[in-house]
């Protein structure tokens, strides 16, 4: 039995203190796409811990964790992340184990990433110059180097190969930058990354279901940047959304059993693109500064505005949402009045769909105005002791979605959630 825990925004939903919360339930945490793009951030110890490849299941002992073939894998970033985990005793050897089919982010990934942005001027997608992009596209082009490559003696071989050939697109861009520290970086790295466990991914995954072990598939970034769904172009470059945990794991439908989609109180958005909700003014900029809104893998300020269940109603669509689960609630016991986008006005019609292109049509929010409630809530347990306000923020979103809200998020700590009863 598989259940998968997913963003339903633009990212930055606050995923990994759920998976965190959750992990304890399962035997294995799974990710199944993205890359050193995602950040997710948890408190452990009352320490602030971002991991950007390991799956979020990793402070709890007993529980395996797998990155899966799905995930673009940079191994620098990786090393960093290893050290950090050690410094809380914990043997990653023990219990992380990477899919050998799980494709590699090269030095050079990095620079044509950094080229290619440079090159849009002030079209910019708004990338994290990770090299996330063209480590995908040479997936797709069957150009990539796979973990399980490192293992083979004839890796450094393929790797000046592969390199020539983004050298010479490099020169095109008329990239100038020496990447030679970068690449001393990678080979240290690599063989740090041989040390841990290499799998055949799928066939450990589906061995894990059939001896009836409990399963977390883990996602990265939103369902409005999934590269098919998102708001294209301004999308990253894998299926975010439950139908990717089957391609990026290696798992057949039939074993997925709860979807649980991950959603703010309010929205957020890091990087170019539309924003339907996005404030623009003092309401947004309170948003920012009580939330704390900067991306947890970039720093930059995050762009924010009210929720959007035109757009979260499309997200639990296309995921099969069962289940929802409302994170940084407490940021919302500032407001005294909140808003909620029931519908996009395009032209003179509203609307209820996600348009084709939205950059083009530019939709205006159709708002519905609730009240707020004005105490901290920081401190509450029991869903029956929330304000009636907030309660009838929950139960309007319910409506509306025909999803219902489980869990609400109310701070930051790994215990402040509250279950919906």
């Amino acid at each position: 039995m598989v259940d998968v825990i997913l963003g339903l925004q633009w990212g930055d939903e606050g995923k990994g203190k759920i998976v965190d919360y959750f992990a304890r339930d399962y035997d294995l945490v799974a990710r199944f796409q993205g890359g050193p793009n995602a950040g997710h951030t948890l408190y452990v110890n009352d320490k602030k811990v971002v991991l950007h490849q390991i799956p979020s299941g990793v402070f709890h002992g007993g529980i395996s964790n797998l990155i899966g073939n799905g995930v673009v894998l940079d191994p620098v970033t990786l090393k960093k992340e290893c050290d950090t985990v050690a410094s809380f005793g914990i043997d990653l050897r023990k219990n992380l184990f990477i899919a050998e089919r799980t494709h590699l982010i090269l030095p050079t990934h990095r620079a044509l990433d950094k080229a290619a942005e440079l090159s849009k001027g002030n079209q910019k997608i708004g990338s994290t110059l990770k090299g996330i992009s063209p480590a995908y596209m040479d997936k797709t082009g069957r150009n990539g180097l796979r973990v399980g490559d490192l293992l083979d003696k004839n890796f450094t071989t393929s790797y000046i190969k592969l390199r020539l050939k983004h050298q010479h697109l490099l020169d095109n861009y008329n990239f100038q930058e020496d990447i030679s520290a970068w690449e001393e970086e990678f080979f240290e790295a690599a063989e740090f990354l041989k040390q841990l466990n290499i799998v055949n991914g799928e066939y450990f995954i589906n061995s894990q279901i059939k001896s009836g072990k409990r399963i977390l598939a883990e996602g990265a970034q939103g369902s409005m940047l999934d590269i098919d769904f998102g708001t294209f172009p301004y999308v990253t470059s894998s299926s975010t959304i439950s139908a990717g945990v089957c391609s990026g794991l290696g798992i057949a439908p039939h074993y997925i059993k709860e979807v649980i989609g991950v959603t703010k109180a309010y929205c957020t958005r890091v990087g170019s693109g539309p924003f339907p909700t996005e404030l623009d003014d003092e309401t947004g900029e309170e948003l920012r500064k009580v939330g704390n809104e900067f991306g947890a893998t970039t720093g930059r300020p995050r762009r924010c505005g009210w929720i959007d269940l035109v757009a979260l109603n499309f997200a639990c669509m296309i995921n099969g949402v069962t289940k929802i689960v409302m994170t940084k609630a407490d940021v919302l016991d500032a407001f005294k009045e909140l808003k909620i986008c029931t519908a996009y006005r395009a032209g003179k019609k509203a609307i209820r769909e996600i348009p084709f292109q939205m950059d083009r049509i530019k939709p205006e929010p159709v708002y519905e105005t609730l009240p707020g409630w004005n105490i901290n809530t920081g401190t509450i347990k029991n869903y029956s002791d929330m304000p009636e306000t907030a309660r009838t923020y929950v139960g309007f979103i319910n409506n509306y979605l025909g999803v219902k809200v489980h869990y609400i998020s109310n701070g930051p700590g790994r215990e402040q959630i509250v279950q919906v009863k």
